[in-house]
């Protein structure tokens, strides 16, 4: 009989294959994803956060060779210096207001997913700065994790931020040779609890302070022609507005939504929400409240821009009362909502 001498006889003991002990699945990583903010409230941390911020082709979608001549040239010599004193404005004693609202957020994920008896792992990430996308996985890995569901923190879907998140973890999970499996969330703009948080924070705001004449959402704006092309964020955008006035039920009729946060010469989303703002002032509109449902945590564009530069413009323009209403940032109860729909999207791994 032919015998190759390959293959050793049975009775020889390196044929002996040890039997593997049983996989342990390990608990389950959640990586929640913010937008990212500078280290500092400094020129030179913001020219770096800009720096890879701004060179995303997600983010500004002109060809590149061309974009970088003018990010490099006028937009990191001259914008970097503007900002920081606005960042310092803004800036919290633990640091940036976005990352320190978002980690309380995060804290408060992982406790109510804790006290719901889950082997989960919390971290946060941010998609351009600090904490690094790529330093979260890895932290999520070392503890044990082999699967991991990512939960962009944005309710409403768009290429330039949820999808960018997207393409962040595949890129760095493309340079792992033992990859986690991953889950990923697309949008929640219609989540119950989500609307409840929403609900909840407009009538506790107004049961201390009473009601406006209107009731302004501002979301951040994106370029007309990117919705034109497919995105689906304005639609996103419109259904949050539309469940929040069915909420509110007679009072959803204070109800308006604008885009804010223009930049570059290009038509943006309408109505923008500053000129709105001067408009109704000047028509004789005297109180409005302005909340941004698409910001789950406060930062620049809605501490410096809608608190105090679309207020200035409302009073200049003859506007007697103009209050701000927080994002959610770390409510317990939004974070118990977000915790129990993170859970619900776990099916089969717990």
């Amino acid at each position: 009989m032919f015998k190759s001498r390959f293959l050793p006889e049975p009775s020889d003991p390196e044929a002996l294959v040890s039997v593997p002990s049983p996989r342990r699945a390990g608990p389950v990583g959640v990586l929640l994803v913010n937008l990212g903010t500078p280290d500092a409230p400094t020129a030179g941390a913001i020219r770096r956060y800009l720096l890879e911020f701004l060179s995303d082709p997600r983010v500004v979608e002109i060809p590149q060779w061309i974009w970088q001549i003018i990010l490099r040239g006028a937009v990191l010599v001259r914008r970097p210096s503007k900002l920081a004193p606005r960042y310092k404005d803004i800036w919290l004693e633990q640091g940036s207001p976005l990352l320190v609202y978002s980690h309380h957020l995060a804290d408060g994920v992982a406790q109510h997913l804790e006290a719901q008896g889950e082997s989960a792992r919390v971290a946060l990430a941010m998609r351009y700065g600090n904490p690094s996308v790529a330093n979260a996985i890895d932290d999520l890995r070392q503890q044990g994790c082999e699967r991991i569901i990512v939960v962009p923190l944005y309710p409403q879907y768009a290429a330039s931020t949820t999808a960018t998140a997207f393409d962040k973890v595949a890129s760095y999970a493309g340079c792992l040779r033992d990859q986690p499996e991953f889950r990923f969330i697309k949008r929640f703009n219609t989540l119950p609890a989500y609307i409840d948080a929403l609900e909840q924070q407009v009538r506790q705001y107004w049961a201390k302070n009473g009601k406006p004449q209107y009731l302004l959402l501002s979301f951040h704006g994106l370029p007309r022609v990117t919705v034109e092309q497919g995105d689906p964020y304005h639609r996103d955008c419109m259904e949050t507005a539309q469940l929040l006035r069915q909420r509110l039920g007679a009072d959803g009729e204070r109800v308006h939504v604008t885009f804010q946060s223009r930049f570059g010469a290009q038509e943006w989303l309408k109505p923008y929400t500053e000129p709105t703002l001067r408009e109704w002032a000047r028509k004789g509109v005297k109180s409005v409240d302005v909340m941004c449902p698409g910001f789950l945590a406060d930062c620049l564009e809605t501490l410096e821009e809608i608190q105090i530069e679309c207020r200035d413009a409302f009073l200049e323009e003859g506007g007697s009362q103009y209050r701000y209403i927080p994002c959610l940032n770390g409510d317990p109860s939004w974070a118990a909502g977000l915790a129990g729909f993170i859970r619900a999207q776990l099916g089969g791994w717990v």
